[in-house]
């Protein structure tokens, strides 16, 4: 049952043949079982989630069905503060931190009835895309244990796609909700800049955090996005809707550049599949920046006083990232602010051309978690590698997401990625929707 998406389920238990506490009941056994060897979860609310699965089989059995999350056992990257529940960051600085009051996201995944199973490992402070530092060890991929999971949301990832929850709540700054999910063979969301709330998240780079979900399918994803927005139903039920020859963009130059060679026959099979959907298929020219100078000034300012204060709580990795931005003057973190905002402007007008952009999600596939942790000066190159592709989509603020579209000859999953305009969220999911339902 617990491979199953929240579609699947939610009808179950929407018609009361399966209960929102067997549910939870059998997500926590997952967790008892697998934790220990893929360490995804760094707090397991056990107790709270049964309680919270009876209320919600109480209310069904009423007739008081708030919808499809309804009884669903979520997780949540431990980046995201929950009420009276610590929320550490993966790091020992955050060890012993309990926020007092759920953030915006949390309150809302708790109006849909969504059971909250327990915060999830991750790269520390969110500043990485490996998840091999961590104060509470490192999460594991789920289709293999050897390889990594990703990151920064490693853990939500690894939990998702092991079975021990139904849907996680990561966060995403230059790819840490898509890649993990391409690495982990799942569907990852990063909608539109600002439109779910990153109130009471712990913030890396304002100007380019986004929050979003990681499922197992592309109509789940569209449920997440509902229940974060508020939007009732607009886009999981505009998934299925009648459509005309989408024109998809090719964007070779950068995205393209140095794949793997089995990443790269995969994603062309996958164009080829979506021009045989009725796409219209044409290479494009993007530009895209890779300035570090806004993240990095705003992950310091985010950071400089506990570093005063508490630096030697930190990885000495982390503290070497957060200081890069030490000496970037007021006058360089302006420039860099309008720069931003001209490069939203910019990419706006690609999409007068095309619909969508598609890319490989990664470059390369799940990188052995060996390689990492005895080459730790290799740990930062490859990570960069692996976000090179999602984090154009941060500093644009556009929709983004990856569907698994093939794995490798050792079983690795291959993401791509389908990127849109600002606030056409449900153009994206339901360019990913048809692709997954035509590779089904």
């Amino acid at each position: 049952m617990t491979q199953r998406t929240i579609s699947e389920v939610s009808e179950l238990v929407h018609s009361r043949q399966i209960s929102p506490v067997e549910l939870t009941r059998e997500c926590l056994q997952k967790i008892n079982a697998l934790n220990s060897e893929l360490n995804a979860f760094i707090t397991v609310t056990a107790e709270s989630a049964l309680r919270e699965a009876a209320l919600a089989q109480d209310e069904i059995a009423a007739g008081k069905w708030r919808g499809p999350l309804h009884g669903i056992p979520v997780g949540l990257k431990d980046l995201i503060d929950t009420a009276g529940v610590r929320t550490t960051a993966a790091s020992r600085v955050f060890a012993d931190r309990v926020p007092v009051r759920d953030a915006e996201i949390v309150a809302r995944l708790r109006e849909a009835g969504a059971v909250l199973v327990g915060k999830q490992n991750l790269h520390e402070f969110a500043y990485g895309g490996s998840s091999v530092i961590s104060a509470f060890g490192i999460p594991r991929n789920p289709i293999d244990s050897e390889y990594i999971a990703g990151g920064s949301s490693g853990g939500s990832a690894a939990a998702v796609g092991s079975g021990m929850c139904y849907a996680a709540i990561g966060t995403d700054t230059a790819g840490s909700v898509r890649e993990p999910a391409a690495l982990c063979g799942l569907v990852g969301l990063k909608p539109t800049y600002g439109l779910i709330s990153t109130e009471g998240i712990i913030p890396l780079s304002p100007s380019l955090d986004h929050a979003g979900p990681i499922t197992r399918s592309v109509q789940d994803a569209a449920i997440l996005l509902d229940a974060l927005t508020g939007t009732e139903w607009r886009h999981s039920e505009s998934l299925d809707v009648e459509h005309g020859k989408w024109r998809v963009g090719i964007p070779r130059q950068f995205f393209f550049e140095d794949l793997d060679s089995e990443v790269a026959t995969a994603v062309e099979a996958a164009i080829d599949e979506l021009e045989l959907m009725g796409c219209v298929v044409a290479d494009v020219d993007v530009r895209v920046d890779t300035d570090r100078t806004l993240q990095a000034a705003e992950a310091y300012a985010e950071h400089r006083q506990r570093i005063a204060s508490s630096a030697d709580l930190y990885d000495p990795e982390t503290l070497r990232r957060v200081r890069t931005g030490e000496n970037i003057s007021n006058e360089q973190y302006r420039a860099a602010l309008r720069e931003l905002g001209n490069i939203r402007r910019e990419i706006a007008a690609i999409f007068d051309s095309v619909d969508v952009l598609v890319t490989p999600t990664t470059p390369i596939p799940a990188p052995r978690l060996s390689n990492l942790t005895t080459n730790i000066d290799q740990l930062r190159p490859t990570e960069l590698v692996l976000l090179r592709n999602t984090r154009p989509a941060n500093v644009w603020g556009t929709p983004a997401i990856s569907v698994p579209c093939g794995r490798t000859s050792e079983g690795l999953p291959i993401g791509l990625q389908i990127i849109g305009p600002i606030g056409r969220d449900a153009r994206v999911l339901q360019v990913a929707r048809a692709f997954e339902r035509a590779c089904a």
